[in-house]
């Protein structure tokens, strides 16, 4: 692979399914210069390949699609890849006739849209209305002429008068509006979307009268979710008044219909996010953590409550001794990165539970089975061996029909294969033998689209192993990532080092070890103390101890590879994006045995970054770092900070940095590039303007492009 390959990567990174057994994807590709997105229609219910309809065209990006539970709608919302500042157009296309029928543009409608940006959707069950967040009026921080919310002429405000810490965010900017809770009907006037029983049938006509807003306040909803019987939504929110210093996302619900202030219905101590209603209504999940103010070793598990929401009831414990992170947490843009995931919970029938799990750097769908009266949990997943090289980003129910089974449609990676759409048999989501799958399918998952992999055809994909190494705190799961048939010749190797560092390595690589791979460097990828999907006991002992305990085991990981002799320990490098960043600057300046290094998006004075992130104080906290406000604060802080080291660095070293990053900010890249041209070191600073967190994976293409053509020239020069 060489870096002007990004831009023929197609990324099927959207899922969604009706009962009906059809699914909607969304397939993202690059088109003169900018990302484009199209919706397509693909019955799942065989096991044919490639069957996917498009459904719409254009240069579009559409995305977020939704299907009306009988399948015969889908809305989504859309934009224009050349007016990326334009607010998105919620849509609908019929899918019930031999073609897609015409499209509607549903929202925002009017001269004086009664909202802003749309955000989520969520279809009634019964197909008739469409829940969706959306900006909303008053500005939050806005002096002088405030342009109504909706206008699609922006304008420069005199000042922003800022009295709250959350005015802020990474990949959005100012948080000018907070979002809010809307209904908008668009079925007939009596009701049903499947033309059955009550002869309603979806109407685009009616779908022109002005949505309701159902929530207000200084506080946003998200998570949005309807409960079975369409009279009530639940949704994710954090109203308290000093929820930017302390936050505490709860589960609320309000009514579909009418007038109501929410009801509170989950409360867990630590927060929760991400409900879900069980088929019958009877139960509500989400995904929540028992302890209070909990750190980065309190995983969060998945709770209960009962679903009638007028009584609140505390939540059970679905899984307390799970030990593993619900959702994908493996660092790969191989799966997406633009959109986010939808890994569960959701529920299968009235009594079973599935969602995905992190779990050694493989993230699969898993099942619990739960006592419907109780809620006591039945049947949980363990977890010894993984069971499949998969890497999952999302799924969704795939109810049984007559021909086959209740199934799980996932988008997921297989080995070092790209996202595809599959498909498992739901008595067991994580089939599959105890085998490399790099080159096989489990048995038990159907594969039914080629579309997101066929560009990897013609490309030499490394050959991936991992190996347990011992390590100071226990083995340590390192990936090598080896050219395609190098054999175990002895060459210049790089340590890549996750994010998080509550992330992880899998068995799928990302585009950058694809690249430094076809360059010829093997590519080491260690799972150090910190990372997910270890449980508990490896991610304590990093807390407090960035740079300490993670180094040593990166360490370990290099003397393991140059012991074999697979690695020149004379042509060692180093890279890293965020906290991977913080560790490359880390390691330069308390190690000499890096001939090169390229830090992204690094932290290199944890004093200043706690204060400039956009989410420092709550992280820092949660990972136990310190804070400013005392002096013992400080100097912990300062103690983990390798600008202390800065006059000990003699490594070439690049630096590259998002100038619109609020996560990990640019002063922190600045001052260790002041600081090194000052001392006279080999050092070079590249900013991409514009560009969010992870430009690396998600930037403008031809950003991606040079990035990684200026990473391979950097180790090309010096290692």
């Amino acid at each position: 692979m060489r870096p002007a390959d990004i831009a023929n990567q197609r990324v099927i990174e959207e899922l969604d399914v009706a009962t009906t057994g059809n699914a909607v994807i969304a397939i993202r590709s690059v088109e003169r210069g900018r990302y484009v997105s199209r919706l397509h229609l693909v019955d799942i219910d065989t096991d044919a390949l490639d069957q996917a309809r498009p459904v719409t065209s254009g240069r579009v990006v559409d995305r977020s699609p939704r299907l009306t539970p009988d399948g015969s709608v889908v809305a989504f919302l859309r934009s224009d890849p050349d007016q990326e500042d334009a607010p998105a157009k919620l849509c609908t296309v019929r899918l019930d006739g031999r073609r897609p029928g015409r499209l509607h543009r549903l929202a925002p409608s009017g001269r004086r849209p009664v909202h802003g940006a749309i955000s989520e959707l969520a279809w009634s069950p019964d197909g008739t209305r469409l829940a969706f967040t959306a900006d909303v009026d008053p500005p939050r921080f806005i002096v002088g002429r405030r342009t109504p919310v909706g206008d699609t002429k922006s304008t420069t405000p005199v000042a922003r008068h800022i009295v709250r810490t959350d005015w802020r965010l990474d990949g959005v900017g100012h948080r000018d509006h907070w979002a809010h809770l809307f209904v908008l009907d668009v079925g007939g006037a009596d009701g049903g979307a499947d033309g059955g029983a009550d002869g309603g049938t979806y109407d685009a006509t009616t779908a022109r009268r002005r949505p309701r807003q159902l929530t207000s306040g200084d506080w946003g909803v998200s998570g949005i979710t309807w409960a079975p019987d369409g009279g009530s939504i639940a949704f994710v929110a954090d109203p308290g008044a000093d929820s930017d210093l302390r936050p505490h996302p709860r589960i609320w619900s309000v009514d579909a219909i009418g007038e109501s202030e929410p009801r509170l219905v989950l409360d867990a101590p630590g927060g929760a996010t991400r409900p879900a209603y069980s088929p019958d209504g009877r139960w509500l999940a989400a995904v929540g953590n028992m302890a209070p103010a909990p750190l980065d070793d309190a995983i969060p598990g998945l709770l209960l409550v009962r679903g009638d929401t007028r009584r609140r009831t505390s939540p059970i414990e679905v899984s307390p001794d799970l030990d593993r992170h619900i959702g994908n947490w493996a660092d790969c843009d191989l799966n997406g990165w633009m959109v986010g995931g939808r890994p569960g919970p959701v529920w299968a029938d009235e009594r079973t539970i599935v969602a995905v799990v992190t779990n050694r750097g493989r993230s699969l769908p898993e099942r619990w089975v739960i006592d419907r009266r109780t809620g006591r949990t039945i049947d949980a997943p363990t977890f010894a061996e993984p069971r499949a090289e998969a890497m999952t980003e999302s799924i969704a129910v795939v109810p049984a029909s007559p021909t086959r089974p209740a199934r799980i449609a996932m988008l997921a990676t297989l080995g070092t294969r790209a996202m595809e759409l599959m498909t498992a048999d739901l008595a067991d989501p994580s089939l599959g033998p105890k085998r490399n799958l790099a080159h096989g399918i489990p048995r038990g998952f159907v594969t039914h689209t080629t579309t997101g992999s066929a560009w990897q055809r013609q490309l030499a994909l490394p050959d991936m192993t991992c190996v347990a190494v011992p390590g100071p705190g226990g083995d340590i799961d390192v990936w090598i990532a080896s050219p395609a048939s190098a054999g175990s010749n002895p060459l210049p190797t790089i340590v890549d080092v996750h994010g998080g560092p509550l992330g992880c390595w899998g068995p799928t690589p990302p585009i950058e070890v694809l690249l430094l791979t076809g360059a010829g460097y093997r590519v080491v990828l260690p799972n150090i103390r910190g990372s997910a999907g270890y449980g508990a006991s490896w991610i304590a002992p990093q807390l407090g101890d960035w740079g300490g305990v993670d180094a040593a085991d990166v360490h370990t990981a290099l003397d393991y590879v140059v012991d074999r002799g697979l690695a020149d320990p004379t042509r060692l490098g180093a890279l890293g994006l965020s906290y991977g960043g913080f560790m490359v600057n880390w390691l330069v300046g308390t190690s000499d045995r890096f001939a090169a290094a390229v830090s992204e998006n690094g932290v290199t004075n944890q004093v200043a970054v706690w204060a400039n992130s956009d989410t420092g104080p709550e992280y820092n906290r949660a990972a136990l770092m310190g804070d400013p406000l005392s002096a013992l604060g400080v100097e912990s802080l300062w103690r983990q900070s390798p600008l202390r080291h800065v006059a000990a660095i003699d490594t070439p070293l690049l630096l590259l940095q998002a100038e619109a990053d609020l996560r990990c900010p640019a002063q922190d890249n600045e001052q260790f590039f002041i600081a090194l041209r000052h001392l006279g070191r080999t050092v070079e600073y590249v900013v991409y303007p514009d560009e969010f967190h992870v430009f690396a994976a998600a930037g403008r293409p031809d950003r991606r492009v040079d990035r990684m053509e200026r990473v391979i020239d950097w180790f090309a020069r010096y290692l």
